[in-house]
């Protein structure tokens, strides 16, 4: 089970919305790798280029508002983002995060760009490695943890059928 991650922060402010992580005129796909090279890049050129396999993401408030698509948290995955970090999420970004297996944690975290993170899920708590200075959030349900271990919600549930469980 996922219960704790490390990464590099890639710091953004409030009110990232979901053209910001992904321009429209890219929704004609959901490869997750092809989004990933758009990825923030009218906002923040150079992430896709820089951005490296367990980075993380933390923001300010209301981060993923605007449209309801799954291309966004799709994109963020793809580049090899762990995990998104923030004051608050919009609903919608922050449901179909969990239901395609991005972690999503709400925390006020005060950091630095390139700065290393350590969170830990079933705790409740990050370690911002570089200042020493910790914070805690509640800690994920493990059911929460098993859909994003399986990589979402359609994944959990045809493994559980394949099991020969219940869904």
């Amino acid at each position: 089970m996922v219960e704790r991650i490390e990464g590099r922060v890639w710091l953004f402010g409030d009110n990232v919305d979901t053209d910001q992580i992904i321009p429209a005129e890219y929704l004609v796909t959901g490869d997750m790798n092809e989004l990933a090279q758009h990825a923030f890049e009218r906002v923040r050129p150079g992430f896709s280029s820089g951005v490296e396999e367990g980075d993380l993401i933390v923001a300010g408030e209301n981060f993923g508002c605007g449209s309801s698509r799954e291309h966004a948290p799709r994109a963020l995955i793809g580049a090899g983002v762990s995990c998104v970090i923030a004051k608050s999420f919009a609903r919608i970004f922050y449901r179909n995060s969990i239901n395609i297996g991005l972690p999503v944690v709400e925390c006020d975290v005060q950091t630095g760009d390139g700065d290393r993170v350590e969170v830990d899920f079933k705790k409740g708590r990050i370690r911002n490695l570089t200042t020493g200075v910790g914070y805690d959030f509640p800690s994920m349900p493990p059911f929460v943890l098993r859909l994003v271990e399986s990589g979402g919600l359609i994944s959990y549930v045809k493994k559980q059928l394949a099991e020969g469980g219940r869904a």
